[in-house]
């Protein structure tokens, strides 16, 4: 076959970006190109290379991080069914959209590879890894193979869209890549990372690793500790962070409440004495609260309210992604307490 003839009325010499520089067999068909041609130009010296099975790289040289991360989503599509075939340039708009959505399905990049992409400091560099994980939905029939690693969920999450690839949510992420990995200081690095980065919550991280049952490793469970003590200082640093930014009265931080005589009320993050307001971050881990956990925290917040002090809770998402609209919630807290009846007598101890 010579390669300067056409080979079919939408020939390959106009793909360019990284969906066209790696296509699977099945695209390649449909550009004209048969099994047996591909094969001939992936022979040594050809200018064509197979990066997977059903899965070519129409160029010679090494692969880029980007175009291994489309090989390996591209390798995860059925072989009947394939990504859609680009449009010639006379496509219409409608075919052009049409071609461009979903082409990969429910497959998504997760583990190492998505941190990476994440810009995770604590993990390798996308091209120096050796495996790519891909989550697939559990009921399809594929093995893992190169450098894919295939990772199989029964509800796949919703992913986001990073550098033109479906990543999985970030804590999502963490959790495939701590289970492939055994030193404990890496793993107390990953998750410190995604928690103090802002990437994730630290509930939402916890809730991850409890789903997939990594929470009987030792290791995990260790680090796991520092990551809720990592949150829980870094929902404190936003709290401080706004009181000072949206001028709110300072108030007494991380006290006890007792009543006269030593009863024990219960500890909160921010009290205003001269208002009778506290204010808890609800920072709960995600491991299996007890119903006694949850009664001792509703018993204390009702008998706070119940001896005139107003309790307000706001979550480390809402401290992240809302400070305003909670800077607002304390403040009409604040000011409403001059319509209330005062509240009982209090001792407030440091904790």
């Amino acid at each position: 076959m010579n390669p300067d003839t056409p080979l079919s009325p939408r020939p390959l010499h106009h793909l360019s970006d990284v969906r066209h520089r790696v296509l699977t067999s099945r695209q390649l068909r449909d550009h004209g190109v048969p099994g047996a041609a591909a094969a001939e130009r992936c022979r040594p010296g050809g200018p064509w290379q197979q990066l997977l099975p059903g899965v070519f790289l129409l160029r010679t040289g090494p692969a880029t991080s980007e175009e291994r991360l489309h090989a390996a989503l591209l390798y995860t599509v059925p072989r009947t069914q394939g990504p859609p075939a680009r449009p010639g340039p006379g496509a219409t708009t409608a075919a052009a959209r049409e071609a461009a959505a979903d082409p990969y399905g429910d497959a998504m990049i997760t583990g190492a590879a998505a941190l990476a992409l994440y810009r995770f400091t604590s993990v390798p560099p996308l091209l120096s890894l050796d495996r790519i994980d891909v989550l697939v939905p559990r009921t399809r029939r594929l093995r893992a193979t190169g450098f894919v690693r295939l990772v199989r969920a029964s509800a796949p999450p919703r992913p986001r869209s990073l550098t033109g690839v479906p990543v999985a949510p970030v804590p999502r992420a963490v959790a495939d890549a701590v289970a492939h990995l055994t030193d404990a200081a890496t793993v107390r690095r990953l998750l410190t990372e995604a928690v103090r980065g802002g990437h994730c919550e630290a509930a939402a991280l916890v809730r991850e690793l409890t789903r997939a049952r990594l929470l009987s490793r030792p290791y995990v469970v260790d680090a796991v500790d520092t990551l809720l003590a990592e949150g829980r200082a870094v929902s404190e640093g936003r709290l401080y962070d706004l009181v000072r930014e949206y001028g709110l009265p300072v108030p007494l931080w991380n006290v006890d409440l007792r009543l006269p005589g030593g009863r024990h009320l219960g500890k909160v993050d921010a009290y205003w004495p001269e208002h009778s307001v506290a204010l808890e971050i609800d920072s709960r881990p995600a491991r299996q609260e007890t119903d006694a956990l949850w009664s001792e925290q509703f018993h204390k917040r009702e008998h706070l309210e119940r001896i005139g002090v107003t309790v307000v809770h706001v979550t480390p998402k809402k401290l992240r992604e809302t400070p305003e609209q909670q800077a607002a919630v304390v403040r009409t807290a604040l000011m409403a307490s001059d319509d209330r009846d005062p509240a009982a007598y209090l001792v407030v101890l440091p904790r």
